[in-house]
């Protein structure tokens, strides 16, 4: 699945770069808004049902076997009312005419794409691996063959939406085929008793679920609200490096949060899993996040149609917002481990924390400064919320804060700063740069004991008993 996502990924990074490019920032950050908007209420979409199986199957393989038919029927449900609620949510906000025909397509987009999420679940419990890894990148690969064509006869903001509901519904459609292949028809039964049982288990989840994506994409709806579409498809295009190199994170910590769940009784397994999923997790986002800040203009040579001012404003962005991304980097296996040890309540009231305060800086500064006040203030959340997962680790869980670990990987991005910026004195040539420095910080990373082979050995090469 890694493989293959690493494939369709730069090659979709690539072609959404041309997309806004040949469709302007104004209507790109129109689809971004409506898009991000879309994206905050998934969690009505399954109201958390995904996760807790998720969670739920880590300890017992059958569980998706066993409450699957009961879920089903109303999860159909309420994913078809999905688009209507978005409707009305827009409608609710000023969304009006064409915006609104728009959001309606959106909002089944995301429909089937957290449909085809919900059924790769079942496959994955049935251990049909290969199947859900050709799955997971199927709908990419739909899409990239229609957006290369449309980028050929021209492309707009109409038939830009169009393409992905087309790419996401042949997806589902081959799913479901699949599916009915391998299992029959359908299982669907109603008892209310068990539905009951799921959706008070899976509430947590979905809390998390809602307030984790107004976390993530209430600036761009701001943005476009309180600012203007252009400011909002400015901040997309340098958010959009920071959505491919946060599907590392996004990638890498689910297989934590598993190990996590299975070790919930055990503090000091689920200390040294976090000890090495932190060296895991930040020393690539520590990389990334230092050569963004001294080569970012090097992401953004697509932009031919872009003027220099909303080159410079783009690189601004993306600038801050990669140091947001670093303190993710850092901080977000805590909120990993105490999710996937019951706590998360904790977790989304800190968010929840984050977020009033984000949205109070950004009505007071967006109108006035734009997307810039929406990075600033997206990097203060971070810095408040990561402050609270550090604060209820130990009062939680009963694991110290790792400290010492924390510092030399502080230290290693100082370092690793110093190293790019004496090279740029010496050296005109960005790419033989990066790949001094990495070497570099490979081996700071291997002196200051940051990297240890016998940790690699323990959690990556000793199968699991």
């Amino acid at each position: 699945m890694v493989l293959l996502n690493l494939l369709v990924k730069p090659i979709w990074l690539v072609l959404e770069n041309n997309v806004q490019n040949q469709m302007g920032h104004a209507a790109f950050g129109t689809f971004a808004a409506l898009f991000s908007f879309t994206f905050i209420f998934t969690s009505f979409t399954d109201l958390g049902i995904y996760h807790y199986f998720t969670k739920q199957m880590a300890a017992v393989p059958t569980f998706m076997a066993t409450h699957l038919p009961v879920v089903l029927p109303f999860k159909t449900l309420i994913s078809f009312l999905f688009p209507f609620v978005m409707l009305l949510a827009g409608w609710g906000i000023g969304y009006r005419a064409e915006q609104l025909y728009y959001l309606t397509l959106i909002g089944f987009i995301f429909t089937f794409t957290q449909f085809t999420q919900f059924l790769r679940g079942a496959l994955q419990a049935h251990q049909f691996f290969n199947l859900d890894s050709i799955i997971s990148v199927l709908e990419r690969f739909f899409l990239i063959f229609i957006i290369i064509v449309l980028l050929y006869l021209g492309i707009t903001l109409e038939n830009y939406v169009y393409a992905r509901l087309t790419s996401v519904l042949l997806a589902f459609g081959v799913l479901c085929l699949f599916f009915r292949k391998k299992f029959g028809s359908f299982p669907a039964k109603w008892d209310w008793q068990q539905l009951s049982f799921i959706l008070k288990a899976s509430l947590p989840f979905a809390i998390i679920n809602l307030v984790n994506g107004i976390n993530e994409k209430i600036d761009m709806v701001m943005l476009e609200r309180l600012a203007s579409s252009r400011e909002a498809g400015i901040y997309a295009g340098a958010y959009r490096w920071v959505d491919a190199v946060m599907m590392y994170l996004w990638t890498v910590l689910p297989i934590f949060f598993a190990k996590f769940a299975a070790h919930q009784k055990q503090p000091l397994e689920q200390q040294k899993l976090l000890h090495f999923g932190q060296a895991i997790v930040s020393v690539p986002i520590i990389f990334v996040s230092v050569f963004v800040f001294f080569y970012g203009e090097k992401l953004f040579w697509q932009f031919s149609n872009s003027s220099p001012a909303e080159l410079s404003l783009m690189r601004l962005n993306l600038r801050i917002l990669f140091a947001n991304v670093c303190v993710h980097g850092f901080f977000a296996i805590y909120a990993n481990i105490l999710t996937a040890s019951n706590r998360e309540l904790a977790v989304s009231k800190l968010v929840a924390l984050s977020i009033v305060v984000n949205v109070t800086l950004n009505f007071i500064f967006i109108p006035v400064y734009g997307s810039l006040a929406a990075a600033v203030n997206t990097l203060f959340s971070a810095v408040l919320v990561s402050g609270g997962y550090l604060l209820y680790l130990r009062p939680k869980l009963n694991i110290p804060v790792p400290g010492k670990l924390i510092l030399k990987l502080l230290l290693s991005a100082g370092a690793l700063s110093g190293i790019f910026y004496g090279l740029l004195l010496i050296c005109a040539i960005w790419w033989v740069n990066t790949i001094l420095a990495g070497l570099a910080f490979l081996g700071i990373l291997i002196v200051t004991r940051v990297i240890r082979l016998a940790d690699l050995r323990a959690n990556l090469l000793q199968r699991e008993k």
